[in-house]
């Protein structure tokens, strides 16, 4: 970001230059503004925030406790507060993201209404969003340097030279909102062509990176689904190439690629792969397809075979006209389809798993990591997953092959609330705790990230306020449950008006029209009430 003053002088050299018809325009007016508005478009964006995954995932690369992690967001204004929050608590936006998913666009963005994971919804309302969360982030940092601006102008008009300094430093250093986001393409919406059309209204939007999964557009499921459809591994690294095209046309060089794989819970292909000669790409997918050798004569009408050493092997189809892979393949299809992104483009890895476990991820990442030493996942803490259910089952299996007493726990009821405070339930708190660093260390996991918390979020806080508001509490429901709680811990929300852009409208007011200025935030306004909150 400019300095402050350094901008001042600027746009005061250029107003002289302008004549004497400029001169009602304030240099540090217009240079207010202009800090209040450094990202101009949509690839300033990207391009700024691709660099910052980068530094990332090298610092990652050197120091795997040095990983990242992100919330799905809906809505601009939750991506908004979320950074707002960060900034307030940790005074700093570093290694945190945001994370657009497809789910959440599908259930409650898509004109249709409320719908599932498959792909159905509008594929524009994804740069929608993207760009709704780029325009909250934008004025946030507005926000928060306007009232910095009203710092300077009280030192200034209390003399104290000191106060306005200070000020004028935090503007100097201000940190942005604009935080990298990564963006769910689902699976390209289409053939190669609509992907790469998808991916540059994406960049365009202020995408640094997009997420892919090798699932058919037209069969597209929810990853914790049944009924997942693989492509060939041709037909998905296409589509990873149809994604690099958009980012190198838009000038985002450094743009990362996400490839995700569903191949643990996918049983099923929609294509026998091409195949040239054994043991290439398409002969490779093809292994694993679930087959039955058979003599000339056995052939019915219509069936597939295919020739495989010699012999005749017919693979199992189904009367959806998908063909079936061997059970117990999935993990040797992630490790392939995992290596073959990343030598073809991919930067970050995507392995769509059923449990939050450790030591299956790890298994999976180290075997990558033999031939792509420095392969890096981005994983999904999903709210898909029951949590408590699966960490409290781990370590009543870890202690029982410990040769640990579990006598007094039912493994099938770890879930009761009689279980609350246990030792068992004490331990498996810790290592959800530690999940993320103890998977960033052990499990190759750069990103970790919770796709749908503020869905969850939402119907919680809302359950509790119509619980409370429509019961016997009435107005203290919303007072005591809603308000107080804003005041005391410091919610900038509190003061609506002013995050909804009041106070800024104000100073372009003032900035415009002077002492003419019809300005909201007078002594009548309300929000007076929360003055020194």
């Amino acid at each position: 970001m400019s300095n402050f003053n350094s901008e001042v002088a600027r746009l005061d050299a250029l107003r002289t230059a302008n004549g004497s018809a400029w001169n009602a325009i304030n240099p540090e007016s217009a240079a207010r503004m202009r800090l209040q508005n450094r990202f101009q478009t949509g690839l300033d964006i990207a391009r700024y925030t691709a660099a910052i995954m980068r530094a990332d995932m090298a610092d990652y690369d050197a120091d795997s406790s040095k990983y990242t992690q992100s919330l799905g967001c809906w809505h601009g204004f939750i991506g908004q507060q979320k950074l707002i929050s960060i900034k307030k608590h940790f005074n700093s936006t570093d290694k945190r993201y945001l994370y657009l998913s497809g789910w959440m666009i599908a259930a409650l963005r898509s004109d249709f209404g409320p719908l599932p994971d498959q792909s159905m919804h509008e594929k524009t309302s994804v740069p929608a969003l993207i760009e709704e969360l780029y325009t909250f982030l934008r004025q946030a940092d507005a926000r928060e340097l306007g009232g910095l601006f009203r710092d300077i102008d009280a030192a200034r008009e209390a003399g104290d030279s000191a106060a306005e300094a200070a000020a004028q430093a935090k503007i100097d250093n201000f940190q942005t909102h604009v935080v990298p986001i990564i963006a769910d393409i689902d699976a390209g919406f289409g053939n190669a062509e609509a992907t790469y059309l998808l991916a540059k209204k994406m960049i365009e939007a202020g995408a640094c990176a997009i997420q892919i999964e090798n699932q058919v557009s037209d069969e597209k499921q929810c990853g914790h689904q049944d009924g997942k459809v693989t492509v060939p591994h041709e037909d998905f690294l296409a589509k990873i190439r149809a994604v690099r095209y958009a980012f190198l046309e838009l000038g985002v060089d450094d743009g990362v690629i996400v490839a995700r794989t569903d191949s643990l819970g996918a049983g099923l292909t929609k294509q026998i792969a091409y195949t040239n000669q054994p043991g290439d790409l398409g002969d490779q997918y093809n292994s694993f397809l679930d087959c039955e050798e058979v003599a000339p004569a056995d052939l019915l009408n219509g069936d597939v075979v295919l020739n495989r050493d010699g012999k005749l092997l017919r693979p199992k189809r189904l009367p959806s006209n998908l063909f079936q892979f061997r059970q117990g393949t999935g993990e040797d299809r992630c490790v392939l389809d995992s290596i073959t992104s990343l030598q073809n483009g991919a930067d970050l890895l995507w392995i769509e798993t059923e449990k939050p476990h450790i030591g299956q991820i790890a298994g999976m990442v180290n075997r990558i990591r033999e031939v792509v030493p420095n392969a890096k996942l981005v994983y999904n803490n999903s709210p898909s997953f029951n949590w408590t259910l699966s960490f409290r089952q781990q370590v009543f299996d870890a202690w029982s092959e410990a040769g640990k007493d579990v006598s007094a726990y039912d493994r099938a009821s770890l879930m009761s609330a009689d279980y609350d405070e246990t030792e068992l339930a004490l331990e498996a708190d810790n290592r959800i705790r530690t999940f993320q660093a103890d998977a960033a260390r052990e499990a190759g996991i750069f990103h970790h990230l919770i796709t749908l918390p503020t869905y969850h979020t939402a119907a919680l806080s809302t359950d509790n306020l119509a619980k409370e508001y429509f019961g016997a509490a009435g107005m203290l429901g919303y007072v005591a449950g809603v308000q107080r709680k804003e005041i005391r811990q410091g919610i900038a929300c509190v003061k609506h008006q002013n995050m909804a852009g009041s106070d800024i409208g104000d100073d372009h007011k003032e900035y415009f029209a002077g002492e003419a200025a019809l300005k909201a935030g007078g002594k009548d306004n309300t929000m007076n009430q929360f003055a020194n909150i």
